[in-house]
Parts: structure tokens; sequence; C-alpha cells
């Protein structure tokens, strides 16, 4: 008898993907294609909603190929957080554009918001600052600018989703309106401690109630797709960085891992309660799943691998992503040479949406080689100003500080940039076997919610080490570093 498999769904912010998993969580067959980028005005970022679902299905059958869709036992699914889709509940079509984490197009109602004094009562109720990174001021701007569309919303005429939602909806055919716990914890429509949608804040965000959806279980019923040749439940769910937190095993509290794809993402859990940060960083849902609830805090980078690509598409100064690695090792020293790639403001814990992007300390001698390594350097600094604020965090709620970083997503592929991400931080770099974890937890969610995981033990038995990184440079040596960083970091920042 066969063993059954998972699809993992993992629909990013420059690739959709799939990955057939077995009933050991052991990848088999994985296919991706990137999405476009769209970028219709400075600051604004946008996906093709139909473009996300297309590709999502076509990764789907490709990895399906010679598998036969009853032996698939469940489907999980993680995406891209806080991206917003609105759609047509009768035709399935998107009304507009997916409006992406990273737009900054409303940072003057964020602004205004703030000056109101309404920062504290959001933070209160969500966990979330207020920053145009979150779902409510991208569902408002597209309720105010679509004509009729927010009274189509109070008729119940139009849906509302962060992606996973939107692919829930198209997988069943429109049956299901639905999302998780950890996607509807992005949207600042949340309370944070009941985990329902809460009535201020649809009321300061003017969001009639029925555009939402359902908020269920990270490992929970989503409904049933038959697009495969058999019906499939869709049984697991959550946003990319926690489902990468469940596939790093990170289920006790203090547990912290940070992942690098287009950002970067540093969770630690803390455990049962929802943890308020006192250092900038957010509090959110880290799952739902056989009972417990867990919460993290978290600090989140716009640009990580986004830099690598502007190298790459831009610049020109490598062809793929891969070459960086080669080139950064070329280097000549340059410690005074700073790269601050805020191409969309800078997220945590700065929260400044009108900051921009800059080289600091160019020299005549400085070329290519020394700019990709200032650029994957200041991936590494970003990631100790989250890791610092974080200790900061846990110290308050009582928690030990971290004793290594658990690290995956596709740039930590890179061995060089993983040794100067522990030289850097000062933390031991784990970094795991399987690396794709974002998709490994969408997986594991499924496999619990179809009865192939007994239970969170039998996950983080699982867990496997492929290799670690340990600091080698001195703690004087990496403050003095670190000083021009942020040296460099307040000379373009317009919030200071």
């Amino acid at each position: 008898m066969k063993l059954p498999y998972i699809l993992a769904i993992d629909q990013g912010t420059t690739s959709s993907r799939a990955i057939l998993f077995d009933a050991n969580a052991r990848p088999v067959a994985s296919h991706s294609i990137e999405i476009r980028q769209i970028y219709p005005d400075n600051g604004w970022v946008e996906h093709d909603a139909t473009e996300i679902w297309q590709t999502t299905l076509t990764c789907c059958r490709e990895v399906l190929k010679g598998i036969v869709a009853k032996d698939v036992a469940a489907i999980g699914i993680t995406n891209q957080r806080e991206t917003t889709v609105l759609w047509d509940r009768r035709t399935g079509e998107p009304l507009y554009n997916a409006i992406v984490w990273q737009d900054r197009r409303t940072s003057d109602r964020c602004r205004a918001l703030k000056a109101q004094g309404l920062e504290e009562k959001v933070s209160a109720r969500t966990g979330l600052l207020l920053d145009p990174y979150f779902s409510a001021t991208k569902l408002e701007w597209l309720l105010d600018h679509i004509p009729g569309s927010r009274a189509k919303g109070e008729r119940g005429e139009i849906a509302f989703g962060t992606v996973d939602a939107w692919l829930i909806h198209k997988l069943t055919g429109g049956k299901v309106h639905a999302t998780d716990v950890t996607n509807a914890s992005r949207t600042m429509l949340l309370n944070l401690k009941s985990l329902a949608w809460d009535d201020e804040m649809l009321a300061l965000f003017n969001v009639p109630r029925a555009v939402l959806p359902d908020v269920r279980d990270s490992a929970g019923d989503f409904g049933t797709t038959e697009l495969f040749g058999a019906p499939i439940r869709i049984l697991g769910v959550a946003g990319d960085q926690q489902a990468a937190l469940f596939g790093q095993t990170c289920f006790n509290p203090g547990d912290v891992k940070s992942t690098y794809g287009t950002g970067c993402f540093a969770l630690v859990n803390t455990g049962a309660v929802a943890t308020p940060s006192r250092n900038k960083l957010i509090s959110t849902a880290a799952y739902r799943a056989k009972g417990q609830t867990a919460y993290a805090i978290e600090g989140s980078i716009f640009i990580a691998g986004a830099v690598v690509q502007w190298l790459r598409d831009a610049v020109g100064v490598i062809r793929t992503a891969a070459e960086i690695e080669a080139l950064a090792r070329t280097a000549k020293t340059a410690d005074g040479l700073y790269f601050v790639p805020a191409f969309t403001g800078l997220g945590a814990p700065y929260w400044d949406p009108d900051a921009r992007g800059a080289i600091v300390g160019l020299t005549r001698d400085a070329g290519a080689a020394e700019i990709a390594r200032a650029a994957l350097d200041a991936v590494c600094y970003q990631t100790r100003d989250l890791l610092d604020a974080m200790a900061r965090d846990m110290k308050a709620a009582g928690l030990g500080a971290p004793a290594a970083l658990k690290v995956d997503g596709g740039m930590v592929k890179n061995d060089w940039f993983c040794q100067r991400l522990a030289d850097l931080t000062g933390l031991p770099v784990e970094r795991p076997q399987i690396t794709e974890t974002t998709a490994l937890g969408a997986a594991y969610l499924a496999g619990l919610g179809a009865g192939l995981f007994g239970d969170f033990g039998q996950i983080a038995r699982a867990w496997a080490l492929d290799r670690r990184f340990e600091p080698t440079l001195s703690a004087t040596t990496r403050d003095s570093l670190y000083d021009g960083w942020t040296k460099a970091v307040s000379r373009i920042r317009t919030v200071v």
C-alpha cells in the first residue's frame, strides 16, 4: 500500500511554488513559477491576482504528474502575508490587482491615524503598529477607490482575503471563504486576544464585516478541492513566516527562527500569551493547532533576498542570484562601506515608510564585489536590529535569550552569508537539512489535520541539522561594525 502524500502550496512574493511531500514529510517533487512585480507608482507594489492563481494551479498540476490524486491525504497552504485581494463573490474575478505587503501607498493614512493618537489603541487590540505594511489600510484604499465597492461589501457581494483566502476560494470553486488565525492576525482587523474580528477596528477602517472570511485553526478544515482528479481536503493554512516557525519546530517559548526570502522575518515563540512588544516589534498569532494556541513576537525586514534580485535585474552585476556568494568572497575589506536597502522604506524596529535606500562610504576602489558584500552584510545588520530588540522584549517577558538562530529560506543556501550572519549577530546559526521550511510547515499542519502526525513531539523529532555556523569575530569588532551600520541608517531616515 502506498504511503499518502501531502501537497504544500507556497505562494510567495516573487513566485508560486508547489512541493509534494511524502508521509514522512520528505520532499519528493517541486515546481515553481516566478510572478510579475507591478510598480504603478513610486512605493506602489502590486500583483495580478489571477496570475497568482494560475501559476499556483500550474505548479500543483506539475508536481502531481504521475501521482494518483486519491493518494494525496491533504493540501497545506502557506502564503505571502498582508497582500490584499478583493474579488466578486459571484464571478470569482478580482476587482483590482492584489496590493502587496511591500506597498506604501497608504503611508499618509497611517501618519494621520498616528497623529490622532490611535496607534496605542490599534496595537493594544491587534498587536500591530500603524504601518502601510498591514492589510487594513490597503483594504480601506480599495474600498475607497473602486466605485460602489463599499456598498457591494455591505450587501455581501464582494469578498476580501489575504492570498490564502483567495487560493482557498479558487480551489474550492467559491464554496469556502476562510482564512486562518495567523493570516488574520496580519490584517490589523483581528483582536489578538479573542482571535475574532474586532468591531472597533472595522469601524476605524470603515470595513464592512460582510467582506471578511471565516477565521479558522491553522490545522483546520478549509474545504475540498476537486481540481486534480479526486477530492483532496485542504487541512492546513498559515502565513509564510508562521509556517516557517512551525517547520523549524519552534514549539517552545524562546525558540527563534529567521527566514530569508524576499524580506527577512524573525519570530520568537512566546507561548500561550500574546506578549506586547516594547521595542517596536509586533505581536502575532504563531499557530493554532491540536487545541493549542501559540503567539510570537516578530520583527520584519522588507528587503533581504530582494536586494540580490536588484543587483541581478536592475544593476546587472550578477546573472543569477546564486552568483552573489562567489562575488562577495572576492571583495576587498571595506568596513566603512554600508548598503542600506530601504527601497520601500524601513521595517522593524524603525518603521519609517518614507526612508529610501543609500550606499554610504563609497570609495574609488569599491566595485561590484564590495557592493555585493555590503548588500549581504545589510541583511545581517538588519537581523541584528531585530534580535537586539527581540532580546529586550524576551527579557521583559521572562524569557531567556536565544541560544542559537534557526535559519531558512533561499538565501541560507549561501554558506558565506550564513557565516557572515553568525559573525555579525554573535549567535550560532543553525541551518536545517530542509531549508524550504515554509512549505514544510504547511505540510506539517496539513498532516496534523489529516492525522498523519500524531502530535508536536513527532514533528520535532523529525527536524535535522545540516550545518551549524559559529561566530568568529570578536565582540569588539562586531560592535564596531554594527555602530557604523546604525550611523548609516540614521543618515537616510526621515523620522529620527
